[in-house]
């Protein structure tokens, strides 16, 4: 008997649509009972993390607010003279506010020395026949030296001293002025400014006094200086302050001024001026304020969204103890924040819907920062600020180990386990079908053979004598 591989094929009967609709029978109620648990912890998974991500977004806007330096930025703003922009300012959070009148009466200058006049002719003249070494100095602490070799021409000493390692600061050029007595001259700038800080040039040779500050052996220098270096001076409100930079720090105490260009003569004889005003950071703390605004308010639409009749987190206790730690949090007693009792002092409220919105009941954020600006820092960040119970509570449903976060995780070990069901159904269901298909192959096979039973009986009397077959 040949094997029968499509069920029916021997019998012709229509097997394979009786065990399709076996299978659909046993499989479809199950199949939609999977696929409805699976969509429900979607929708739950899904409502979790955007209550996650609206919390994590407040968390962000606390972390801000419970830092004491985000409260302590000052900004300074500078009305420059016509002539141009003379100093920048940056100050410190420990400035006072006020206002300043800042003249630059000179800026600060490395000194310059020039070569006599008719030393060199050429950038090839010969500066040492048999070498040597030379060592630059300017104030404290700066020296570096070149050793030449012999015959080192004027050139060669300029690129050793521009490619020394240990250069302090010191440029050389040479300047060629096509002047009969005159000829070429080595030019030596230092970029180390202040009083007393002079560049000096000292050799081991008489032979390189044309290149030196001082004489090796009582012969004659021949480096003179044409720049002093000097202090820059500035005017603060008429008193003078000298620094060896262009940068004065605590000029003004808690702040660093920078010297850009000499003040010019205001017609009277006396500098322009530069007027400072130094003030609280009004705008980066009406930010830090209006996030939190927007932050809270974003997480407590979410949870009464998500919680809504015929939303996925209906009834959810765990929303609801969110919503009211963070009311109860935040308006929790605090104390050492000056009048600030707690921060619906300070210009906010909570309506009726558990928004929190800027009010003037009270006083104004405004007046806050007009009266108390400091106390404002220490009623968030400081030592009894509520942005650190804030932010404490916030990690606890979201850091690590956290109740959302936790959440978060259940469901997905949920939809993983379900997963696993249904590949172990499917699995049932696959052999399910085999048992089937056997238990029908089996018919198949019996249906076929009395089939062929049959036809041959029937040939067998069609050949018997008198034996009339029917017409019907």
């Amino acid at each position: 008997m040949p094997l029968i591989t499509q069920a029916g094929i021997g019998s012709g009967l229509d097997l394979e649509s009786i065990i399709q609709a076996s299978v659909q029978a046993e499989s479809a109620p199950k199949l939609q009972a999977f696929q409805k648990r699976q969509d429900s912890l979607k929708v739950e998974l899904s409502a979790i993390g955007e209550v996650k991500s609206a919390i994590s977004k407040l968390k962000d806007s606390i972390e801000k607010l419970a830092d004491p330096k985000n409260f302590g930025k000052r900004v300074a703003n500078i009305t420059q003279p016509t002539s141009g922009d003379i100093i920048s300012v940056t100050p410190t959070s420990d400035i006072s506010v006020g206002t300043f009148d800042i003249a630059v009466t000179q800026l600060a200058m490395g000194s310059r020395l020039n070569s006599t006049d008719g030393a060199f002719s050429a950038t090839t003249d010969v500066v040492t026949a048999s070498g040597g070494t030379l060592t630059f100095g300017a104030g404290t602490g700066n020296n570096f030296s070149v050793t030449l070799n012999a015959g080192a021409t004027l050139a060669d000493l300029r690129d050793a001293i521009n490619s020394s390692e240990t250069n302090f600061g010191v440029t050389a050029n040479i300047v060629n002025t096509g002047v009969v007595g005159v000829g070429s001259k080595l030019v030596l700038t230092s970029n180390v400014t202040g009083n007393g800080n002079g560049l000096t040039v000292t050799s081991d040779t008489a032979e390189l006094d044309s290149v030196s500050t001082s004489p090796f052996a009582g012969g004659t220098a021949g480096m003179t200086e044409t720049q002093a270096a000097q202090d820059a001076i500035i005017t603060v409100d008429g008193l003078t302050v000298n620094s060896s930079t262009n940068t004065f720090k605590d000029a003004v105490q808690d702040m660093t001024i920078k010297a850009l260009k000499k003040s010019e003569d205001d017609g009277t004889g006396s500098p322009q001026k530069a007027k400072l005003n130094v003030e609280y950071d009004r705008e980066s703390v009406t930010k830090l304020v209006d996030d939190l605004v927007s932050t809270y308010n974003n997480l407590i639409g979410n949870i009464g969204f998500q919680t809504r009749i015929g939303k996925p987190l209906n009834g959810d206790s765990t929303m609801r103890g969110l919503r009211d730690q963070l009311i109860n949090t935040l308006g929790r007693e605090i104390t050492g924040a000056g009048p600030f009792k707690s921060i619906f002092d300070i210009g906010l409220t909570v309506d009726n819907d558990g928004y929190l919105e800027k009010s003037s009941l009270v006083r104004s954020l405004n007046e806050a920062m007009d009266n108390n600006f400091d106390d404002i820092g220490k009623a968030f960040a400081g030592d009894n600020g509520v942005a650190k119970d804030l932010k404490t509570l916030l990690g606890n449903y979201i850091d690590s180990g956290g109740i959302v976060k936790q959440r978060e995780t259940t469901l997905n070990g949920q939809l993983d386990e379900l997963k696993d069901d249904v590949d172990s159904f499917q699995y049932r269901m696959k052999s399910f079908e085999e048992g089937l298909r056997k238990k029908y192959a089996g018919l198949d096979v019996l249906l076929a053979q009395m089939r062929s039973t049959q036809s041959y009986l029937g040939a067998q009397l069609a050949s018997l004598p008198g034996f009339t077959k029917s017409k019907s």
